[in-house]
């Protein structure tokens, strides 16, 4: 691989913002669902997040195909440190962070998420040859995966703490004396401050040769965006397979951001351990589809192998509605993030050997788009008060599930002509 060690950085960045801002994408939606109580907030902070990126996503899918990559990170690096860093210095003036304060944290994460991910892979299709398209795909999922394991542990004692009562739920009794107390939501967002800082340092370090060179567009925003859309007008089973495969991970979003913590309290009557637990325990399932998706699937179709995973996704979903134990929701969390992980390896590749470089940002950006319009229906549709009320957070899971099984209904109609799509 001829920039491997530029890939090698890159991937050494992304898990260094990853792992802190893990952390925080979980502490957020818990402290609202157990510390304040104020579920329903959340709800409409995430909600109006989400709705601000269907402008932000088409916006900064113009900007991936039209600026350095590298650049486009120190950018979002920079920003999200100075952004971090302010308000937790807030939080030890005050000596806590005001909600509002709190939801600005979780916004403006999402909108780095929305241009770093898009980034990442596009970075990552320059960097590769296309033979070795699938090998880098699954390296970003291990390594992702691999720090949101951490992530997902850290988080379980940076909310929690560690006591007896917390070793003696995990089975682990013989440290019995061994106390860590939680941590304060402040000193979590100056550790994921810090991580911005390291991870800018990484990139600026960053040197590499395009694999191809291919034009850049520099007309105005509206005419990039407009090639874009033309681009996929054009070729409408990319489309297709673009919107359709991305299913799973609508409903992954509003079920991590916004159902589980109501799951945990609300229907399973359980701690924050359960929680973050899941969450870990998610980023096993997928760290273990980064390592071995390729082999399982070796000799199935990239499409059907999709279809399959979406099929046992909407399975599990839709047997989380009827189970009332946390060992479920551990499998549940273990099995979405093999098919989630599993797909996303499947999907990206497919589209790095559909999609040129130069016009994959914006490609990319609407696929989001829509995934964002898909998300903010579910979030409006699972803020009603129903809801909340009660365990009847388990018929959002439901709901989930038919989605994602309806969503595989064109994937089936047109395998053969996805199949057989030339590059």
């Amino acid at each position: 691989m001829r920039n491997k060690p530029a890939l090698i950085l890159l991937l050494t960045a992304n898990a260094v913002s990853g792992f802190a801002q893990g952390i925080s994408m979980l502490a957020i939606p818990w402290y609202f669902a157990k510390v304040l109580q104020k579920s329903e907030v959340f709800a409409l902070i995430y909600g109006i997040a989400t709705f601000a990126t269907l402008f932000w996503g088409l916006y900064a899918g113009t900007l991936i195909d039209r600026f350095p990559r590298k650049k486009i990170f120190l950018a979002a690096n920079t920003v999200g440190f100075f952004i971090l860093g302010s308000v937790a210095l807030s939080g030890y003036m005050l000596g806590e962070v005001p909600y509002y304060l709190i939801g600005v944290v979780f916004v403006a994460t999402i909108f780095n998420y929305n241009i770093h991910y898009p980034t990442l892979y596009a970075f990552a299709q320059e960097l590769s040859e296309q033979k070795n398209y699938a090998k880098t795909n699954s390296l970003i999922e291990i390594q992702g995966q691999s720090t949101s394991v951490l992530a997902g542990a850290l988080a379980a004692i940076l909310l929690t703490g560690i006591n007896n009562e917390f070793l003696h739920k995990l089975g682990i009794d013989f440290f019995s004396n061994f106390d860590i107390k939680p941590w304060e939501l402040h000193d979590i967002f100056m550790m994921d401050a810090i991580s911005y800082l390291l991870g800018f340092g990484i990139v600026y370090f960053i040197k590499y040769t395009p694999v191809k060179k291919l034009k850049v567009e520099t007309g105005s925003l509206l005419s990039r965006l407009k090639s874009g859309l033309r681009y996929l007008k054009e070729n409408p089973l990319v489309f297709l397979f673009g919107n359709a495969s991305y299913s799973i991970f609508v409903v992954l979003l509003v079920q991590v951001h916004m159902l589980l913590p109501l799951y945990v309290t609300n229907h399973l009557k359980a701690g924050s351990w359960v929680y973050a637990g899941s969450e870990m325990i998610y980023s096993v399932g997928a760290l273990l589809a980064g390592i071995f998706t390729r082999k399982i699937f070796q000799k199935t179709s990239t499409v059907q192998s999709v279809i399959i995973m979406m099929i046992v996704t909407s399975l599990i979903f839709i047997w989380c509605t009827y189970a009332n134990h946390f060992w479920v929701l551990l499998m549940f969390s273990f099995i979405i993030g093999l098919t989630n992980a599993g797909t996303r390896i499947l999907r990206i590749t497919w589209l790095f050997n559909h999609v040129p470089n130069n016009v994959i940002g914006r490609a990319g950006s609407v696929f989001q788009t829509i995934n964002v319009l898909l998300r903010t229906a579910f979030i409006a549709l699972f803020s009603l008060p129903f809801f909340n009320v009660n365990g009847n957070i388990r018929w959002a899971y439901f709901i989930c599930g038919v989605f994602v099984l309806l969503s595989t209904i064109p994937l089936m109609i047109y395998h053969k002509n996805l199949e057989h799509l030339k590059a």
